[in-house]
Parts: C-alpha cells; structure tokens; sequence
C-alpha cells in the first residue's frame, strides 16, 4: 500500500508579456472570475491572487502586469509590480503562446526568468490556435533557454491540457498545509472587484487607444441590506477632455452602456441587485504622477 501524499501549498507567479493570457489562465484554473480579461495591452495592472484549493493541494496563483517596455510612470509601476510578483513565488509559471517559433518579447521573458533560482514550467498558451505538431520547432527553442523547465501546451480559454498542467505544477510546491482559507478564491475585496469589472467593460467598449490612459476610483461602495441592494458610485479618470466626450458618448450613450454592463455583471457576482453610478472626470497627465498613481492603488 503507497504512503499518503503530504499536502502541497505555495504561490505560483504566472509570468508573460502582455496579451498572451495570463489572466484567462488564472480564470480557467481557480474556477471563477478573479481577473479581468480584454483584448487590449497592459489589462492586468496591479498583483491580483487567484485562489486554487484542491484535496492534494493550493495553488496561491499570482497574476500580474504583463513583462513591457516601461515609458511612463505607470509603465514603471506595473513593470515592478511584475518583478516582486516574479520574486516572492515559489513557482514561476512563464506563459508563451503558441507559434511555429519563439517571439522575441516571449523570448525576453523566458531569458528573465532564466536567471531565477526556481523551479519554472513553461505553458505554451492558445493551442487551440495551431496544430500541435507545429509546436515542436518552438518547444525545442524553448528549451535551449530554459534546458530544465517542463513545458506544458494549454488553451487557457477551452481549458484543454489544464489538468496536465496543474499535474505538472503540484509535485513543485513546498509541503504545507492551506495558506489561505479553503473558501478562498480571491483576496481581492468587492470594492476591487467592482472597479476592475467597470475599468474592464470601458476597455471592452471603446475601441480606441485611449483606455489605456484611463482608470476607475470606486468613491462609494456601500450596502442596503433591507433592500438587499449595493449602491456603487465610480469615477473613470481620463487624461484630456476630448476623452471625456468619448467615453461619455453622444447623449450619455456610451457611458450607460458601460455602466449597464459593468452592473449585470457586478450582479452576478455580488449575488444582488446594484446600482451603479459612474462619473468622468479629467486628471491631466495621472499616468506619469506618482502621487496620483498611489492615490489609485497602483
């Protein structure tokens, strides 16, 4: 009869450049919406914990701001928030995506995290994208920069190849008991959530380049248990007033559709009835203000 398996638990830093799926990965693994997901660059901008608790194990997953040239005081910001988050797991988890050879941003990354002390498994994303025998080519570039790291093709969006990957994973983690409650799936509190569910449906809806000068504040989160309703006041901060037009919309149509879709969803979520208010207000130049960025969280 085999000995029992000690109980596994540790954190585990999903690393990548921008768009490659991390936060769909962290999505599909824990189970729940934990992380926000859009096709637009640098979604993800400050560490969010996805929470994974199974009968052998718990996975503590990190996701973060993608691996990006820095430019501003914002880029600056969410490129170290990415390095501390690389730095404090026990697992680094790089995320590539899938092509017939290695792209050099995705080449950078696997070279950065080279350079830990670690243990690392690669997970070679969108799978569902290309055929598997095309994958040969890269996964042998792969490992010509990462000569030990398992490497594991995924689709984070179907969720194939997932089980294979936590398989891979779990065998890695220090021996341990739960480092978090077992009801866990997130330590992000509502009020986050509700700020990242409105900052997500205004990228979703603009189709512009200008979400990404944008940010939400959450300047009232309060419940009405006798009415079993949350009422929510946010304000979208954008750097010009040309922007403010746009996301307001004409007639205030683009900002109710905004508000609309961030308050089904926050429904859902919160599991009760929500009223959102939204707000636009201009902060000139916010993502090159160190003040101003603290003031945001990020």
């Amino acid at each position: 009869m085999s000995e029992p398996q000690p109980y596994r638990a540790g954190f585990v830093a999903l690393a990548g450049r921008t768009n490659v799926g991390k936060s769909t990965l962290v999505n599909q693994i824990v189970g729940q919406k934990v992380a926000i997901v859009t096709p637009k660059p640098q979604t993800t901008r400050r560490r969010i914990l996805g929470v994974r608790t199974d009968a052998d194990a718990q996975l503590i997953l990190i996701d973060m701001p993608g691996l990006h040239e820095a430019h501003n005081a914002l880029n600056r910001r969410m490129l170290e928030t990415a390095r501390r988050c690389i730095a404090e797991a026990e697992i680094v988890v790089p995320v590539i995506e899938a092509a017939e050879s290695l792209d050099k941003a995705d080449r950078r990354v696997l070279t950065e995290v080279s350079e830990l002390n670690r243990p690392v498994v690669v997970a070679i994303n969108k799978i569902d994208l290309v055929s598997r025998s095309r994958l040969l080519p890269l996964a042998e570039q792969v490992h010509e920069v990462l000569p030990r790291a398992e490497i594991v093709p995924i689709s984070a969006l179907t969720g194939e190849n997932i089980e294979e990957l936590l398989r891979v994973i779990k065998p890695l983690l220090p021996e341990s008991g739960p480092l978090m409650s077992v009801d866990e799936y997130t330590d992000q509190t509502e009020r986050m959530l509700a700020e990242e569910i409105v900052r997500e449906k205004l990228f979703l809806a603009m189709r512009q380049e200008i979400p990404y000068s944008t940010a939400v504040k959450i300047e009232d989160f309060s419940d009405d248990p006798e009415r079993k309703l949350t009422r929510i006041s946010a304000v979208i901060i954008v750097e010009r007033d040309s922007h403010k037009g746009m996301v307001i919309g004409a007639g205030g149509r683009m900002l109710k559709e905004i508000g609309t879709q961030a308050r089904l969803e926050l429904e859902q979520i919160l599991g009760r009835r929500v009223f959102l208010e939204l707000h636009v207000k201009v902060e000139k130049r916010w993502t090159s203000d160190p003040r101003k960025l603290k003031e945001l969280g990020l």
